[in-house]
């Protein structure tokens, strides 16, 4: 086995590489050094596709089951942060109500009257920042209404998301849990409580609980998840499919032509940049990956990012190609894999596709600001800050 010393690239990577644009790191990476030891992260960072899925499919070895896990110290235990036999406990009431023909029957019509609503506000301005006037609030309230709460406590959802984004981000840069964050938490479960309570038979949370494989909190918690789930990642996948269609006036053309397309594009989206760059796990035992030697315990960080360029699956894989193969298409991994592959796959989906067939069809010349550039950044969760466009 290779020692820790012995990986001159991953030594030579600084945040600001993984932060900004760092597919050419990634690249350099994967061809020279696909499972890395990263000072800088403290771990291990695996960016070629085969090994990307050998990690995520094989939770035995590699499990997200760990203290150091940010997201449960905020909000307790969940399918996020459990495996085995205890995760199966806490995802099973959750996959009925998200497969695909139970979403479409229930937040499609739903879905397209609030992108439309919001369009109807942005569209006598010629011109917003869509990120947070509408992916985020789209995402917002499709998310509070799978949750079984009131669209007038969208803004309360929002509230209560960013001080637990805010809380997990504390946490994992080693500071400790902010008030505001446990505030945030009770008042979330507080008001989640009283949606299990309730006696209506269409309440997901309330279904969940008469199910009795799980007690009230650890509805709560699981619906946390879905809660940061259905805001972070949605807003960033509409944000950065919107982001790349404007970059690419030709592709755009074509979807503008072909409504159709929306679906290929979107998945070129996710496959360029997904909202959810790297997924976490902790090595159970003391393993060889790729020549790389994996101690116990070891943080092995897997680029989700990194998998979806893997030349070895995707030809020309930094380009935007709608008629990339079909058969190869969904190949991409922005949703992960294996028994943490993301339960609201299909409402994700949905929710993105309805935003950009909205968008682009009742906004006449959607652009982006000259006098402003959108860049798509983050280490975690990859998305514009702003995407500020115009439209006439």
């Amino acid at each position: 086995m290779v020692e820790r010393s012995a990986f001159p690239l991953g030594a030579s990577v600084g945040l600001a590489d993984l932060e900004s644009d760092p597919h050419p790191t990634l690249a350099r990476l994967r061809a020279g050094e696909p499972v890395s030891w990263l000072p800088v992260l403290d771990g291990w960072l695996v960016t070629r596709y085969d090994l990307c899925l050998e990690v995520m499919r094989d939770p035995d070895t590699y499990t997200v089951d760990d203290p150091r896990f940010s997201t449960a110290r905020v909000i307790g235990p969940s399918m996020l942060s459990l495996d085995g036999p205890a995760h199966a406990r806490h995802r099973e009431p959750f996959v009925a109500p998200f497969r695909a023909g139970a979403v479409r029957e229930r937040f499609a019509s739903a879905t397209q009257h609030e992108a439309d609503r919001l369009i109807d506000e942005l569209s006598p301005g010629g011109g917003a920042e869509l990120r947070r006037a509408f992916a985020g609030p789209l995402a917002a309230a499709i998310v509070t209404r799978a949750l079984g709460l009131g669209h007038g406590e969208v803004a309360s959802v929002l509230a209560w998301y960013d001080a637990i984004v805010a809380a997990v981000t504390d946490i994992t840069a080693g500071r400790p849990l902010p008030p505001a964050g446990a505030e945030a938490f009770a008042g979330l479960r507080a008001r989640l409580n009283r949606v299990i309570a309730s006696p209506s038979r269409s309440s997901l949370l309330a279904a969940a609980a008469r199910g009795g494989s799980l007690d009230p909190d650890e509805v709560v918690s699981n619906a946390a998840v879905l809660l940061f789930g259905g805001i972070e990642t949605t807003e960033g996948m509409i944000a950065n499919a919107v982001l790349h269609l404007l970059e690419h006036p030709a592709a755009l053309a074509r979807v503008r032509a072909d409504p159709g397309l929306v679906n290929a594009a979107l998945e070129e989206s996710l496959r360029l940049e997904p909202a959810a760059a790297v997924v976490d796990r902790y090595a159970t035992r003391g393993i060889e990956l790729a020549g790389a030697g994996i101690a116990t315990g070891d943080l092995v960080r897997v680029s989700i990012a990194a998998a979806n360029r893997d030349p070895a699956v995707f030809a020309d894989p930094d380009r935007l190609d709608l008629d990339r193969d079909r058969s190869g298409a969904r190949r991409h991994v922005a949703f992960a894999q294996g028994p943490h592959v993301c339960v609201g796959v299909h409402l994700a989906r949905l929710e993105a596709r309805m935003a950009l067939a909205r968008l682009f069809a009742r906004l006449p010349r959607l652009r982006l600001d000259p006098t402003q550039r959108s860049r798509v950044r983050g280490l975690v969760f990859r998305k514009p800050s702003e995407l500020r466009v115009l439209w006439s």
